[in-house]
C-alpha cells in the first residue's frame, strides 16, 4: 500500500513551533490578582514573623543564660544573637518583598505606554 499521509513541510512545523511558544508566553503572563496575592501573602508572612521576634526577644531577655565557663557563655551568647537575627532577617526579608509586589500590583493596574519606532 502507499502511505498517503502528508508529512508537514519544515516551514509549517516552525510556524506551529511560533505559535505554540506564544501561547506559553501568553499565558505564563502574570496578573494584578497574583501579585497583590503574593504581596498580602507576603506581607502575612512578615507579620507572623515579626510577632515570633518578639517572642524571640522577651524569652532570652527573661531567661538570659548564666553559666560559670566563659567559653559556654560566649557560644549560648552567639547562638543567642544568631537566633534573633534569623527572625528579624525574616521579618524585614517578608516585609520587603511584599513591598516590591506591591509596587508592581500598582504598576500592573495601569495600562503600559507601547511607544511605536517608524
Amino acid at each position: 500500500m502507499i502511505d498517503q499521509t502528508k508529512k508537514p513541510s519544515p516551514e509549517s512545523e516552525d510556524q506551529n513551533e511560533m505559535r505554540m511558544k506564544e501561547k506559553v508566553v501568553q499565558s505564563s503572563s502574570k496578573g494584578p490578582l497574583s501579585f497583590l496575592s503574593g504581596a498580602l501573602t507576603s506581607f502575612f508572612f512578615a507579620w507572623l514573623s515579626f510577632l515570633l521576634s518578639r517572642k524571640v526577644v522577651i524569652y532570652f531577655v527573661l531567661h538570659s543564660p548564666n553559666y560559670t565557663s566563659q567559653f559556654a557563655q560566649s557560644i549560648a551568647s552567639a547562638m543567642k544573637t544568631l537566633a534573633i537575627g534569623m527572625c528579624f532577617l525574616a521579618t524585614f526579608t517578608f516585609a520587603f518583598i511584599g513591598l516590591g509586589l506591591s509596587i508592581v500590583f500598582i504598576r500592573s493596574l495601569f495600562p503600559d505606554k507601547v511607544h511605536e519606532d517608524d
